[in-house]
């Protein structure tokens, strides 16, 4: 145990110096699962209270990450094949062909690091939505008391899930960090930045976790409807 507070304070004094390779010899050890799960429930926890204190982020979080990304994906491939194909179909060669219309390299490298933003992100939305593969129709027809162990049963799957998501996900940004990555095709572009979204997208799942999880407590005790048909793409 004590082995465990010291790697602990180990990766806490790695972060308040800012050291990406101490963080990332700190993140290697069985002390970063621990932290990692207290972080997460904190995190999780925290987001859930903002999320009750400002409905506008409860509604809108995660959804508006996602739109945003997709238009930018969208954007930046669309001007890439214009870049690509315009001037030859207009008979200019690289010579004389302008600097805004000559291919930009980091057209094909940067849309999938942001369609892992809103793919992870997206996760969170659909854990909000309860759109995963829940068997509802089964769920539905079984003893109230069978349906709330089964809920929260998908609450400690998801939340275990997460768990190794972060702390793992954690360790491949402070490798990504340490190395120096950087988005190819750009000059100082960090692939770190994208790929931290990873671990925070599940402390937002937790959250959508935790707040599921209490409504369906307070469904229970109250005798209201346990299981509802999810509609994908829908609202709550």
């Amino acid at each position: 145990m004590g082995e465990i507070f010291t790697g602990m304070g180990e990766i806490l004094a790695a972060f308040a110096d800012g050291d990406s390779w101490m963080i990332r010899e700190a993140l290697n050890t069985n002390a970063a699962w621990v932290l990692g799960l207290i972080l997460m429930l904190a995190g999780g926890f925290i987001l859930m209270m903002i999320y009750r204190l400002v409905p506008f982020i409860e509604r809108h979080l995660e959804s508006y990450v996602m739109v945003v990304s997709y238009l930018t994906i969208g954007g930046v491939i669309f001007f890439g094949v214009i870049q690509r194909f315009v001037p030859g179909m207009i008979g200019l060669d690289f010579s004389n062909t302008p600097q805004w219309l000559q291919p930009w390299p980091w057209t094909t490298t940067l849309p999938p690091f942001l369609f892992l933003v809103m793919t992870w992100v997206g996760c969170s939305y659909n854990v909000k939505l309860r759109t995963h593969l829940a068997f509802n129709e089964f769920r539905s027809n079984m003893p109230r008391g069978a349906q709330m162990v089964l809920l929260s049963l998908d609450a400690l799957l998801w939340t275990g899930f997460s768990w190794v998501v972060v702390v793992t996900g954690s360790r491949i940004v402070a490798n990504a960090a340490s190395n120096f990555q950087i988005v190819p095709g750009t000059n100082d572009l960090m692939q770190w930045w994208f790929i931290l979204t990873v671990p925070l997208s599940f402390v937002f799942l937790v959250a959508r976790v935790l707040e599921n999880w209490f409504e369906d407590l307070r469904n229970f005790r109250s005798g209201d409807p346990l299981i509802e048909q999810a509609v994908i793409g829908g609202d709550t």
